[in-house]
C-alpha cells in the first residue's frame, strides 16, 4: 500500500510539474507573440508616418544606414531602376534633410518614430560640429554625416544604430571602415 501510495504521490507530482512546465512554455510563448505583434504594429505605424513624412512610399524604396568612422550615411534608393519618381522625390526629402538636420531640426524622425531618436540631443547641441552633405546616387541618394567631433561620433553612431533597428533593415550597426558605403 505504500509503494503504491509513493508511486500515486510521484506521478501526481510528475503529472503537476509537466503542466507548470506547460503553463509557463504557453505563457512565454503568448508573451513573444504579442511582443512580435506589438514590434509589427510599431514597424508598421513606423512606415506609414515615414511615407507621409518623406513623400516615398516604403515599399518602392530601401533605406540604409551605414556607420563610418567620423560618422556616417542615410541612403534611400528606389527598388526599380526605371522609378524615377521614387528616385527624384528621394533626393528632394534628403536635400531637405541635409538642411534640417544642419539647422539642428530633427523634427521629421521625431515624427516618424514617435518619439526622439537617441543621439538626437546631442546631434542638435552640436550641430555647429557636424557636417550634413546630400550626394545622388543613381536611384535615389543619401545625407553624408561627418565629424571630428568623439561626442558627435558617438551621438551620430546612437542616432543611425536606432534608425536601423526601427527601420529593421538589417544592416550592420558595426562602424565600417573601408569604401564609400554604396553598394
Amino acid at each position: 500500500m505504500k509503494s503504491l501510495f509513493g508511486f500515486i504521490a510521484t506521478l501526481s507530482l510528475a503529472t503537476a510539474l509537466t503542466m507548470t512546465a506547460n503553463a509557463q512554455q504557453s505563457s512565454s510563448q503568448s508573451h513573444q507573440h504579442h511582443e512580435q505583434q506589438r514590434d509589427k504594429k510599431h514597424h508598421d505605424e513606423v512606415n506609414q508616418r515615414g511615407d507621409h513624412a518623406m513623400g516615398f512610399s516604403h515599399t518602392k524604396t530601401s533605406h540604409h544606414f551605414r556607420l563610418k568612422p567620423d560618422g556616417g550615411f542615410i541612403e534611400v534608393t528606389a527598388n526599380d531602376p526605371q522609378d524615377s519618381m521614387s528616385r527624384d522625390q528621394i533626393r528632394q526629402h534628403l536635400k531637405h534633410i541635409a538642411q534640417k538636420f544642419a539647422a539642428g531640426d530633427f523634427s521629421a524622425p521625431m515624427f516618424i518614430h514617435a518619439q526622439t531618436p537617441p543621439g538626437v540631443p546631442a546631434m542638435k547641441q552640436l550641430k555647429a560640429e557636424i557636417e550634413y552633405k546630400f550626394e545622388e546616387l543613381e536611384r535615389g541618394g543619401r545625407v553624408r554625416i561627418s565629424t571630428r567631433n568623439s561626442e558627435a561620433i558617438k551621438a551620430i553612431h546612437e542616432f543611425l544604430r536606432f534608425q536601423i533597428k526601427d527601420h529593421q533593415t538589417g544592416d550592420s550597426g558595426e562602424i565600417q571602415n573601408q569604401g564609400t558605403g554604396v553598394d
